[in-house]
């Protein structure tokens, strides 16, 4: 069953809460990497976006709206992000952190070629640098 569509109790039952968008850019929608707008319901559910069995394993709240549809673009960077500052951290394929950098969104291809060069780095992950929300996983095309 979608989260959307669950009552009050069952969403607490999941650690998630509906809530409507009530600021511009404030409700980023992890799925579809899009931004909620006013007045659209979105429902807040922790999610683990980390699974490596490392110290490194970890979660965080999103953000997820009804119908939305996965972001799957290839080198195309979307609005969501490059509207943020944004925390980018390398992984290597175990799991384990081997870099990382603070970048305004509107500059993040940079950022994202320059971890992407260590041969250790398997992965990105993108956090959105204020609130810490998992943004995106960003991998080599």
């Amino acid at each position: 069953m979608l989260a959307i569509a669950l009552s009050a109790e069952a969403l607490r039952a999941r650690r998630a809460v509906r809530q409507v968008a009530d600021r511009r850019l404030s409700y980023p929608c992890r799925v579809s990497l899009t931004d909620a707008e006013l007045g659209e319901e979105v429902v807040l559910v922790h999610y683990e976006h980390q699974r490596a069995d490392t110290p490194y394993r970890s979660s965080h709240a999103i953000y997820v709206r009804q119908g939305e549809e996965t972001y799957d673009a290839v080198e195309a960077v979307p609005d969501q992000l490059r509207r943020r500052m944004l925390s980018l951290r390398a992984f290597d394929d175990r799991g384990m952190i081997v870099g990382a950098d603070l970048v305004d969104g509107r500059a993040v291809e940079g950022a994202i070629a320059t971890l992407l060069a260590d041969p250790r780095a398997a992965y990105l992950h993108a956090h959105f640098a204020k609130f810490g929300c998992y943004a995106a996983r960003i991998e080599r095309a």
